[in-house]
């Protein structure tokens, strides 16, 4: 795991350049938007994608599970695309969900996408969860919110050199709080310069953009 590692509200946090956070500390390891079926609710709307998305995400939930072995997995909501998603899982990809469940003590959170999860997924469903001097929610609030770690915007931002743009997904933080990338394979992304991410840091902030092997800062 390739360490970039930063403070929100006084907790010491490592981003992975997966997308997922990790918090030594509490061998706490969080995902953000899921959106596990995403491909398969699209082609219900003719709009035909590779229906891999919702294995290629879970071998990548498991690669980060595997290498740091945490004792507390925390899901940010939007875990599934839509409310029947769940449903549209084959046995193979149920049983890998499970067996991740009974690596650590899981917690789930509801999202717009998934207000309500099936009793199967184990672990614990929640709306929000306070640990030390963080609170982990699915959307994060209008007001400052100390310590809050919230997904739901899926934030991306550009970068441009020597007259080529990158765009990537990005954790976005300020040291108060955070919003973090999607994990999904096929979920979007809003720019870090649109009013939804740029009005929650209203001062400064960096935006840690998601390389191959590594997370770069940018200045926001």
């Amino acid at each position: 795991m390739s360490e970039t590692r930063i403070e929100v509200n006084g907790e010491a946090l490592v981003l992975d350049a997966s997308g997922a956070l990790w918090w030594p500390a509490e061998r706490t390891l969080v995902f953000a938007d899921l959106h596990f079926e995403k491909g398969s609710s699209f082609a219900r709307r003719g709009q035909f994608l590779p229906p891999y998305d919702t294995r290629a995400t879970l071998k990548r939930i498991e690669t980060v599970v595997a290498a740091l072995a945490p004792r507390r997995v925390i899901a940010l909501g939007d875990s599934f695309h839509d409310a029947h998603a769940c449903e549209r899982l084959d046995a193979e990809e149920r049983a890998r969900l499970a067996a991740l469940a009974e690596t650590a003590q899981w917690i789930w959170m509801v999202g717009n996408h998934d207000p309500a999860l099936p009793a199967w997924l184990g672990g614990t469903v929640t709306e929000e969860v306070a640990i030390g001097g963080l609170v982990f929610r699915h959307q994060p609030q209008a007001a400052p919110s100390a310590g809050e770690i919230a997904g739901h915007l899926h934030p991306c931002a550009t970068l441009t050199r020597r007259g080529a743009s990158l765009r990537r997904r990005c954790f976005v933080s300020d040291g108060l709080r955070m919003v973090m990338p999607a994990f999904g394979a096929y979920a979007g992304g809003l720019d870090v310069r649109e009013h939804a991410l740029r009005a929650l840091f209203p001062e400064s902030f960096f935006a840690y953009l998601l390389g191959t092997r590594r997370v770069y800062a940018m200045a926001g």
